[in-house]
């Protein structure tokens, strides 16, 4: 153990002598009650520490005892449905020990040492002992298997090495039957005497190795319609949720944890209220997986980080959720990690770096905020595992500029490491169109890659997509017009844009989360609604160019049934579908025929 003595303190910043032998980024114990802090630099003898707990009771000349191990979490099966802090600490056993208000030092261990786990041994590996074949001992061996939850099964594997340590071939020598385990029994023995647990320990600033990175072509089917058909989002990609107080973020990102298809949602509440968390920890595990009707929370882990706890456990909640999500994901596993949010995380770094005395970058965040941006976003992808599944980590992060202002730094920065920006509009949040995703600013550059998956739902995806934001694009210039002159006053093929507009806009991008049917769309039905309000365009604005009024158009009895279609037929219900597609054929085949008529006389 190397020790040392506290010589200066501000806030969480603490300043120690005598650890230079420790290591940058080594876990620490400071004082009587054994703080948990991290070294972030080192200067001759001379340490500084961020300390994740409350320093108020702390004096000079506290004794500092280093690790001599980075900061870590504890991987294994217990993870799914548990709520920790920043740091990983069990925050329902932290409150069956202190209460509502955590004190500094208290300790929880982020498993339960005590409970037993039922594995299942990998049986090609048993019968490969058994015949004294040499296994290799490498890094993504799966070794069996464990129940976790009646949604995922935990695989249990070598653990990859941190990329700097290097050792010679090993081999399988051991492996246990099929029995109950705590997660530090032994399952496994190598020949040279390494012991693998059904945990084990990563640290959460080391990315977890891949094997191979692959391209990021398959969309995360969330049910939103403006989300998957206008601004679709990879597996393994990056998105940004920006927006002003108010404006659905928290809602929006809720939906997408509810709803998407990933098989792990990890939630992290960055500086957050306390309030907003507290309804995150209420309704989580009162939510119903739609896949299998059983408790979201069987494959949802929380991490609770509120504005009140210390600022430094804040810094590092995010590198905490995204270990914990590389660990499923080297498992097959598709994660979702839901990041609420990046500003507060951002504030959290400015506060540490004016504590350290940092040269202040713009509005004064340190000029090293774009590199630790970069450092969390790049952490997803989908990848090829070590042991040979495919897996993926999506990264959606919201971000709360002051006064909804994108031009601050946070979301600048956020906007060069991502690739899927939802940009929430305040108009629309006020006047209650949800998810408030502005079509105007948001953008995705996965539309190209995805496309090839969407062509397999409908040939037409692209083309529809393109002409829906052009509709949209025009309308808003229409509008300014109208708002002048009146709408009466246009000519009736734009009158006729803004009336497809509306539909588009009320009829298929809102969506109401309260309601059975709409709260959630499939891919089919969401190609489908779309096709038939563009069918209702092209068809109407060939009766116009015919010289039908427009007026005509606007008292068709199918317009209004187009608008409440995303409400009125399942998702199951093809055959609606179709009987609505004959009825509006009929309808505009009427009208045409009507005003050909006329022409001939």
């Amino acid at each position: 153990m190397i020790n040392g003595k506290v010589i200066r303190i501000s806030g969480p910043i603490v300043h120690a002598r005598g650890l230079s032998a420790a290591g940058l980024y080594d876990l620490v114990e400071v004082g009587d009650k054994k703080l948990i802090g991290e070294i972030i630099r080192l200067e001759d003898d001379e340490a500084v520490i961020q300390v994740y707990e409350d320093v108020s009771k702390l004096l000079i000349g506290a004794d500092i005892t280093s690790s001599e191990r980075p900061l870590s979490v504890l991987l294994g099966p217990g993870l799914i449905g548990s709520i920790y802090d920043g740091i990983q600490r069990p925050l329902e056993e932290l409150y069956k020990q202190t209460g509502a208000f955590m004190k500094a030092g208290t300790r929880g261990q982020p498993l339960d040492e005590n409970k037993k786990w039922h594995f299942s041994p990998n049986p090609d590996l048993i019968y490969a002992l058994s015949r004294g074949e040499n296994i290799p001992a490498l890094p993504g061996l799966i070794l069996g298997t464990v129940k976790e939850t009646e949604s995922i099964t935990c695989k249990i594997m070598i653990p990859p090495r941190p990329p700097h340590i290097e050792s010679p071939p090993d081999y399988l020598s051991e492996l246990s039957g099929e029995d109950d385990f705590t997660i530090s029994s032994v399952i496994a023995r190598s020949q040279r005497g390494q012991e693998f647990s059904l945990a084990q320990w990563w640290p959460v600033r080391v990315p977890r190795p891949s094997a191979e990175r692959l391209p990021s072509d398959i969309p995360l089917i969330t049910g939103q319609r403006v989300i998957d058909l206008f601004f679709p989002l990879s597996k393994g990609g990056t998105a940004a949720i920006p927006g002003g107080f108010g404006t659905g973020k928290t809602m929006t990102q809720h939906a997408i944890a509810k709803w998407c298809d990933a098989d792990v949602i990890i939630y992290i509440g960055c500086g957050e209220r306390g309030n907003e968390m507290t309804e995150v920890l209420t309704e989580f595990p009162d939510l119903i997986d739609p896949r299998n009707g059983r408790s979201l929370m069987e494959r949802t882990i929380l991490i609770a980080n509120t504005s009140n706890m210390p600022v430094a456990a804040r810094e590092v909640s995010i590198y905490t959720g995204v270990s914990l999500a590389e660990f499923y994901r080297d498992m097959g596993c598709h994660v979702a990690i839901m990041a609420d949010s990046t500003s507060r995380w951002a504030e959290a770094l400015r506060e540490l770096s004016g504590r350290m005395e940092e040269m202040p970058a713009e509005e004064g965040f340190p000029a090293y905020l774009p590199t630790r941006l970069a450092e969390f976003y790049e952490r997803a992808g989908r990848v090829k595992t070590l042991s040979g599944y495919e897996g993926s980590v999506s990264i959606i992060g919201a971000v709360s500029p002051p006064g909804g202002d994108f031009s601050e730094p946070v979301t600048q920065h956020t906007k060069r490491f991502i690739r899927c920006f939802w940009a929430l509009d305040r108009e629309l949040a006020n006047a209650r169109h949800y998810p408030a995703i502005s079509w105007l600013d948001s953008y995705s550059e996965y539309a190209n890659l995805v496309k090839s998956w969407w062509d397999r739902v409908s040939p037409d995806w692209a083309k529809l997509r393109t002409a829906a934001l052009d509709l949209l694009k025009k309308e808003e210039r229409l509008a300014e017009i109208a708002h002048l002159i009146g709408a009466d006053a246009l000519p009736d093929d734009q009158r006729l844009i803004l009336l497809t507009a509306e539909i588009i806009k009320n009829g298929f991008l809102q969506q109401n989360s309260f309601d059975d049917v709409d709260m959630y769309c499939t891919p089919s039905r969401q190609m489908r609604i779309l096709e038939l309000i563009m069918e209702f365009y092209r068809r109407t604005s060939a009766c116009i160019k015919l010289g039908s009024p427009f007026v005509k158009i606007s008292t068709l009895s199918v317009r209004q049934s187009l608008s409440r279609l995303k409400s009125s037929i399942k998702n199951d219900d093809v055959q609606g579908l179709h009987d609505f597609e004959q009825e509006m054929r009929s309808e505009l085949d009427l009208l045409e025929r009507s005003q050909k008529m006329r022409e001939t006389l």
